[in-house]
Formats: structure tokens, sequence, C-alpha cells
């Protein structure tokens, strides 16, 4: 057993001592399995909400309709659900009756992929009903029981599939990629919001590439937010060697690959995929300085010091890529070269708005912005020195004061 397990050990033994069942179920036994890093712990029990919230002093209504109860444990917090099993879903996501039992099995049935599929008791032992730790071993996503069933039940689903080959480096097995065939218009069904959850997590796999074939081989992405008639620019984004590239580069480097430069289709696209505000506007600049970047020899430092360093180094990381297709930018020099210029920002100008005032009899407007921003320009480009007397005569030799 490792730290996390052994952490939440007492839960399991309270839970036992009061005459249930519980074991670790899911993501933490299949990651314990691959030798993986273990985040969060979830705790499946045949204890009711009710029941688990008699055993526990502090607990949290979190989805407790669902049979899910957060408990508080030693300044941690684990996710207990009860046995149960789902009637018929509705829109495609949702089940639209949820029924507790007492029998793991029944509880394990209902999960989506084999590798989810598994728990472990309090003493390390696997309960493998449906054959996860073969599918490990074969390095396969197969889903429990019937493919088209379970993503019938829930079309994200889907997602989770191909994200797993992004992640984990697996590959489908044969009936559940004809399962994902045979339901992908589902996904029109699923809010986006969820679509994104996925598609962000699939851009970060080690895998991405691979997963993005599938997408591509499967024609999924018809169904995926502005992406249905985008299958040139799909298979481009699928070729390329992505690995090094962060997230919001990635998807600066998709969007380039559909052929959108304009500021308007950035926003709109990315808006379609309910991206945040923040999100949105860093993607913007870094297609609008990678875009500057095919027009320069080299980084100059007016443009280095207009688009950041984080954003320089994103823009020349894309530039390599669509260009060479290969990353290898010198990060080193590019933060020598930023760390070197004679400001970071206009709030390092030893001159500001007040100063101007007090050397002319100009009244306050727009000229002020004006005057400060061409003394940045030249400060940057280091043809003055970020000095306020020197500054001061300059302004007045251009007949700026």
């Amino acid at each position: 057993m490792i730290n996390p397990f052994e952490e939440a050990l007492p839960i399991i033994n309270k839970i036992e001592k009061a005459g249930y069942e519980a074991y670790f179920v899911g993501g933490a036994v299949r990651d314990h399995l691959l030798n993986k890093q273990i985040h969060d712990i979830d705790i499946a029990t045949s204890a009711t909400p009710e029941e688990i919230k008699s055993i526990f002093p502090h607990t949290i209504d979190v989805g407790i309709a669902h049979g899910t109860v957060m408990v508080i444990w030693d300044q941690h917090t684990y996710e207990i659900t009860t046995f149960r099993t789902e009637s018929a879903y509705r829109d495609y996501r949702r089940p639209e009756q949820v029924h507790f039992v007492r029998e793991l099995k029944e509880d394990l049935k209902r999960r989506d992929f084999t590798i989810n599929a598994m728990a472990m008791d309090k003493n390390g032992r696997v309960i493998d009903y449906f054959n996860g730790k073969e599918s490990l071993e074969k390095k396969e996503i197969k889903t429990v029981g019937n493919p088209n069933e379970r993503f019938q039940e829930d079309a994200l689903r889907i997602m989770r599939g191909i994200r797993f080959v992004s992640t984990l480096g697996f590959h489908l097995e044969k009936d559940t990629l004809n399962g994902i065939r045979n339901n992908q218009q589902l996904l029109s069904k699923i809010a986006v919001e969820r679509i994104t959850a996925e598609f962000e997590k699939l851009l970060q796999g080690s895998w991405c590439l691979e997963a993005l074939k599938i997408m591509v081989e499967t024609k999924i992405y018809q169904f995926l937010p502005m992406l249905s008639s985008e299958e040139k620019g799909i298979s481009m984004f699928a070729k390329l060697p992505l690995t090094k590239l962060g997230l919001l580069e990635k998807w600066a480097v998709l969007i380039l690959c559909l052929g959108m430069k304009e500021k308007q289709q950035i926003e709109l696209f990315l808006r379609a995929w309910k991206l945040s505000v923040k999100q949105i506007k860093t993607i913007q600049k870094i297609i609008y300085w990678m875009l500057q970047r095919e027009q320069m020899t080299n980084w100059s430092n007016q443009a280095l010091y207009f688009a950041t360093l984080s954003v320089a180094v994103s823009a020349e990381k894309m530039y390599q890529l669509l260009k060479n297709c290969e990353v290898n930018i010198d990060i080193v020099h590019l933060e020598e070269k930023y760390e070197k210029l004679p400001i970071k920002s206009m709030e390092e100008l030893k001159i500001g708005g007040n100063d101007l005032l007090s050397w002319t009899e100009k009244r306050p407007g727009p000229w002020i912005k004006d005057v400060l921003s061409l003394v940045e320009r030249n400060v940057v480009e280091e043809k003055l020195s970020n000095d306020k007397q020197l500054i001061k005569e300059w302004l007045k030799r251009c007949h700026q004061i």
C-alpha cells in the first residue's frame, strides 16, 4: 500500500467496524496497479449516505441523491459513495433513478471501462469481476459489457475513452472502437463544458497525437464545437509534434491549423468551447505574436517587451513548430534578453502623468498617455535612458513639453 491509501485506511476501518463493506475504487486502483501517482481516493461502500453520516461526525452532502457523501477526516476529504445501480439514462448523460444496493459487483457493473471497474480492499487485495487487470496488461480501453449500451447511457464516455488513449498510452479495444463509431453523434447531446474538460485532458496527455488520430479516423470531430467541416485543419493538427507545447499553446496551434487569424474569429471559436475570458485573451495574444514573429528575423526589445516573456516563449515555440515541425527553442536566450530590458512595464518609468503636468501648462488629456507611450517605446529601444532629468530634457528637445 502507498501513502494515499494508508491515509484513508481509518475511513475503511471505521465503516467496516460499523458492520458495512468498504473498498477503494476507480481511477485510484487503476493508477496504483500502473504504479502511477495517485491523486484522489474514492471509496465505495454498502452503507447508505445516511448510515455514513451517522458514522462520521464531519460530512458534506456533495451528491447525496446519487449516493455520495464527502467525509472530512484528518484534514483530508474523501468522497464515499454507496453501492448503486442506475436506471435508464436521460439526455445520454444522467440516470433517471439511482438505486442503492448492498453488493459491490452490482456497483462495479455500471462503470465505464474495465480498467476503472476494479476495487481494492484494505489489505491491497484487488477485486476484479470484469478483467480490468487483463486490460491493463493488454494496454487496452474496453467497456464494461456492451459498448453501445455504455455509450448510450453516457455519451461523454466516448471522449473519456479517447482521452485515456492520450493519458495512458493504451489502444481502444476493437468492439469499443466500433461502439464509438456507432454512437459518436450522441456527443451533440452533451454539455460543451464537459466535452471541453475531456478534450483539454486529452490535449495534455503524453500520447495526445495517437488520440487525435483516432478523432480524425472516426470523424468524431464532426460533433465537437465548430469542427463539423474542419477535416483538413484537424488532420493537420493531428500530425504535428505537440508534446513540448502547453495547453493554451495547443489551442493556439489548433486555431492556426483551422486557418483562423482574425481576433473575432478566434474569440467566436473559443467561446463556442466555453473557455474563460482570461484563456481567450491569452490565446489571442499568443497567436498575434506568433504571426508577428513570422515577420521578424528575431525578437526585438520592443516586441519582447510588449509581448511579455511568457507569450514570447509560447509564440516562438509555435513559430518553430509550424515552420520546422519541431520545437527547439532556446528559452534561456529569450529570458536573458528579457531580463536585460531597461523596463518590464510602464510602471517602471521614472516619470508619470503628474510629472508631465508639472512640466507644462497643458490641461490633463489624452496627450499624457501619448507622451508616456512615446517615452516608453524609446526607453525600451534603449534610445533614451530611464532617468527623470534626461527624459525631461529629451521631451523638451522633441517639443513634447
